[in-house]
């Protein structure tokens, strides 16, 4: 049995990633410091009670190992990648705007957190390492759809930080022969996904927005677009990325291929709430670029990855959970 570490388990992707593997029967061990990661996530992908473990603590919960540590520590990492076959490393400050607010954050997060757990993975024999980047390295190149062999051109801290981790990739693929693959994530929603802190991502908060009746928040115009990836289909690239043939590091993007404005979310999420909300435009956010919309054609040849869930399908889930979320928390 082959034993995966998934980093930031708790957290929105990393907590999924372990629903998918415990759901195989496959070994599993988390690694996160449940600053956004939460049990309760946990307890969403392993259907049972869970309790957050205390720091350096590792508890077994049904097959799955929780260790709670941070990837800015050496030692915590050695530790987790301990006996590891393949590392889906999702652990990240991820927030664009977060990132404006706190670069050295996201630097020693993003940049110095990935490299520990490199030199953790080569150091353990480590089969597979499987890197969580980003769209946002492409910058706001007008160009699109966004192609892997494009100029990267970061335009924000968490964007520079998502491409040095992808030159740290490479680099263990080349020099020190660990086999690295960097998936570009466009975007991505779901259930789990947290609509509350200030940074939340805008699908989320749009739908808890209209539940509770207050004014949708739209950072610009609105007319900005997005490759919305549900997470069910980042989940998918993770599992192929695993298995599939070394890549030395190269990057693949993850998304649908098609793209949707601010407003066209907006209307569908009412149209699925069956409710009306006043629209609020706010100045739009440093660090945001305009356009995002994805070739996938990568990822079909080298990963066999196709959508499999669309945004309306994956949309009407994702509200569908957040209703029955809100239901649970009221009774």
């Amino acid at each position: 049995m082959r034993r995966f570490l998934v980093t930031g388990g708790a957290g929105f992707i990393g907590a999924h990633l372990v629903r998918a593997l415990a759901a195989r029967g496959e070994a599993v061990r988390v690694l996160d410091n449940f600053s956004t990661g939460s049990a309760r996530n946990l307890a969403y992908a392993l259907g049972r009670p869970v309790e957050a473990p205390a720091e350096g603590e590792l508890v077994r919960l049904d097959g799955v190992e929780v260790l709670c540590g941070d990837i800015r520590d050496p030692q915590a990492c050695a530790r987790a990648c301990a006996g590891v076959d393949v590392v889906l490393h999702q652990a990240a400050m991820r927030s664009v705007p977060r990132s404006v607010d706190d670069p050295r954050g996201a630097n020693e997060h993003n940049v110095t957190g990935t490299l520990n757990l490199l030199v953790a993975a080569s150091a353990a024999g480590v089969r597979r390492f499987v890197y969580a980047s980003s769209s946002s390295v492409y910058g706001d190149d007008p160009a699109l759809p966004k192609r892997e062999d494009a100029p990267p051109a970061p335009i924000s801290p968490y964007a520079a930080s998502k491409l040095a981790g992808e030159h740290y990739c490479r680099v263990f693929a080349k020099t020190f022969g660990l086999s690295t693959v960097a998936l570009r994530y466009f975007n991505v929603f779901g259930p789990l996904q947290d609509p509350q802190s200030q940074y939340a991502a805008v699908i989320p908060r749009f739908i808890v927005q209209t539940l509770d009746g207050h004014p949708l928040e739209i950072h610009g115009d609105g007319e900005q677009s997005r490759d919305f990836t549900y997470v069910d289909n980042v989940v998918e690239a993770n599992l192929l990325a695993a298995d599939g043939p070394a890549l030395d590091g190269e990057p693949i993007n993850v998304a649908c291929g098609e793209r949707h404005t601010l407003l066209q979310v907006a209307e569908v999420v009412e149209g699925l709430l069956g409710r009306r909300s006043e629209h609020r435009h706010t100045p739009p956010r440093r660090g945001d670029v305009r356009h995002t919309l994805a070739d996938i054609g990568r990822a079909r040849e080298r990963l066999g990855y196709a959508p499999r869930v669309g945004f309306r399908e994956g949309m009407a889930r994702t509200v569908e959970f957040f209703v029955a979320d809100a239901a649970g928390r009221s009774s």
